[in-house]
């Protein structure tokens, strides 16, 4: 096989394409049959229809601490004649009830006298009385074939005298790590060298799917190295998934691998991330499903959703587990490539009595938009994506009452956000502060349209020298409130010392100059324009001005890896990377909201947390901040 792909498959053609080969190679559609006592079975599927093998209760008995009466003895009893029962046994709750008789009488209502026990009230026939059988009849259909076993359900197997199940076993995934440059985890890397996080993933995902996993050591890239992991431990696997070398550069040799041990069905599907996965099998007695999975962490992970956990639910017999989903407004605008399911994840969060979904970063290596996502959206194959506000369908990946208590914050990007939502979860760890760094202008246009709680703002009025305000009165107009977060130092991030001793904005027109830029709709792309304008420079002459970065931390990290000299940003994100800094100004960042959620219960714990002076001295420890307004109301 010398393509890099046999073709873009649509998912749900994949699917089947990888169905119909999987038979064909004699695959086994289940895995065995096992019998497991009954308090091991939570998570296992059954593999026959379970009976009840007694009734519950077995007996008629008491529903109540009282006493057992004939209901015919209290005909005619009420408030104003009162009946007096000398015939009754007192019970306890769970009592078999004592023969001859039909009825109990909760003790709250039975009055003892030296005659015996009046009763104030006339009783139905069972009243308080559990019927032998209420709950399960002997010989009912208690579950079904292919049902996941959750805790209720073996209590219940337990109830009717089940002791034993007949269940799947759990299926074993195999996960084979490939590449030159992937180290086990707890490795000291060298430069290029890769941590094995995906097998760690991949693992986790398939035991939380209910299988056992099973990781080879790391096999590097070569052919024949691959084809014998990938034999070995397909024979005594139910899925080997390889990680890396399905795509189409120089090592990449799964689907070559692939169809030599046994045959390739796709290579190459319309979904983004995890476009290049291999979907084929392992010859064997029997064969063995064969998943090569994008070396991608994000691209992994939705592969394994996307195609290894249909396949471990049906060789379960189960249906494939489904997350809930809920409808949301796209805080803003989110376009997607024609002709592949987009899967996009989200932050979530409930503004206004709506849901709202914020994209987060799109590439397939950045783990940690999986880490903070609230959500997933799928794009379908044939849009182009959705305008800002579109209502759209996300699954969830946190529960909506977890959503319902998370702050949505769009915006500047500032560490002292992130500071905040760390002290803030600590404090209540139901609490959620979700901060989507789109810009400052972005901020009050997503506020604006109702799309979040509160706008990070240090946006600079190149005619007034005033932050934000303007832009307030221009976007937002009557009935908003501006919180001063804090003042920060902004400059220019350097490298150790300075080597190009930069000493502010005029040095940026040097020929040689590498600079890193915000992006368009950043308060800090604004300051440098403002900058440039007042000493009438063309930001045409700075090599680099049109990169783009969205953080100040990103563009931190890029000095700080020798890809840009310098880049305007805050002190804080030179800090953090060991990185020198020549400052420029210093400037008010604001949280914008709408005035009335000043009383929302929701941002209480927010207001409340900037008053600290132990949080102050936090965000002053990260050096250029001053909290000296912090919290205080300027508009």
């Amino acid at each position: 096989m010398n393509s890099p792909f046999v073709s873009d498959v649509p998912a749900a053609e994949a699917h089947a394409a990888w169905r119909e080969a999987r038979a064909a190679a004699g695959c086994p559609a289940r895995v065995e049959m096992i019998r497991v006592p009954v308090g091991e079975a939570v998570g296992r599927v059954t593999a026959a229809p379970v009976w009840a093998q007694r009734s519950s209760p077995a007996f008629d008995s008491s529903a109540m601490d009282g006493i057992a009466v004939r209901a015919s003895d209290t005909v005619g009893a009420s408030e104003t004649n009162p009946v007096v029962v000398t015939d009754f046994e007192v019970v306890d709750t769970g009592d078999p009830l004592p023969p001859g008789y039909d009825a109990v009488v909760m003790r709250e209502h039975v009055h003892r006298t030296a005659e015996g026990a009046e009763l104030h009230a006339a009783v139905p026939p069972y009243q308080h009385v559990r019927s032998i059988g209420e709950d399960i009849s002997a010989a009912e259909l208690l579950l079904p074939q292919g049902h996941r076993l959750r805790p209720v359900d073996v209590a219940a197997c337990a109830a009717a005298g089940v002791v034993e199940l007949a269940v799947r076993r759990a299926p074993v995934v195999a996960i084979i790590p490939t590449g030159d440059e992937i180290r086990p985890i707890g490795s000291e890397l060298r430069p290029g060298e890769i941590l094995d996080t995906n097998s760690l993933m991949l693992a986790a995902q398939a035991r939380e799917a209910g299988c056992a996993a099973r990781v080879t050591d790391v096999v590097v890239d070569d052919p024949d190295a691959i084809t014998t992991a990938l034999r070995a431990a397909a024979e005594n696997a139910d899925l080997v998934m390889l990680i890396a070398g399905s795509s189409a550069g120089r090592d990449d040799y799964t689907a070559r691998v692939v169809a030599s041990a046994g045959s390739v069905a796709v290579h190459g599907v319309a979904v983004r991330p995890g476009h290049p996965v291999v979907l084929g099998t392992a010859k064997g007695d029997p064969a063995t499903p064969v998943l090569g999975v994008p070396g991608y962490p994000v691209s992994a992970a939705l592969t394994f959703d996307i195609f290894a956990a249909p396949v471990l639910a049906e060789l379960e017999g189960a249906a494939p587990r489904e997350r809930p989903s809920t409808t949301a407004r796209l805080a803003r605008k989110l376009p997607s490539a024609f002709g592949m399911d987009d899967w996009v994840r989200v932050r979530l969060g409930r503004v206004q009595d709506q849901v709202v979904a914020t994209p987060l970063p799109r590439g397939a290596g950045v783990l940690t938009s999986l880490v903070r996502a609230d959500g997933l959206l799928v794009v379908p194959a044939g849009v182009e994506g959705h305008h800002a506000g579109s209502e759209v369908r996300v699954e969830l990946l946190r529960g909506l009452s977890d959503i319902n208590r998370t702050i949505v914050a769009i915006g500047s990007h500032d560490l002292v956000l992130d500071l905040a939502a760390s002290a803030l979860r600590a404090a209540d760890p139901l609490i959620t502060l979700a901060s989507s760094n789109v810009g400052s202008l972005g901020g009050l246009v997503a506020l604006r349209d109702g799309l979040c709680h509160i706008a990070g703002s240090h946006l600079l009025d190149p005619a007034t020298g005033e932050y934000t305000l303007p832009y307030v009165d221009k976007l937002l107009g009557d009935g908003i409130a501006v919180i001063r977060l804090v003042h920060r130092d902004q400059g220019l991030i350097v490298a150790p010392g300075n080597p190009l001793g930069l000493k502010g904005i005029d040095d940026l027109t040097q020929p040689d100059l590498r600079y890193v830029n915000r992006q368009r709709g950043a308060g800090t792309r604004a300051l440098l324009d403002y900058e440039l304008n007042q000493r009438g420079i063309d930001p045409a002459t700075i090599p680099g001005y049109a990169r783009e970065e969205h953080t100040h931390l990103a563009v931190a990290a890029a000095v700080a890896a020798g890809r840009a000299d310098t880049g305007l940003g805050i002190l804080a994100a030179a800090r953090a990377f060991n990185l020198d800094f020549v400052p420029v100004a210093q400037e008010p960042y604001d949280l914008v909201l709408r005035a009335d959620d000043l009383s929302n219960d929701l941002l209480a714990p927010l207001w409340d947390l900037l008053s600290r002076p132990e949080f102050q001295a936090e965000v002053e420890a990260l050096g250029g901040y001053s909290c000296a307004e912090t919290g205080r109301r300027v508009r």
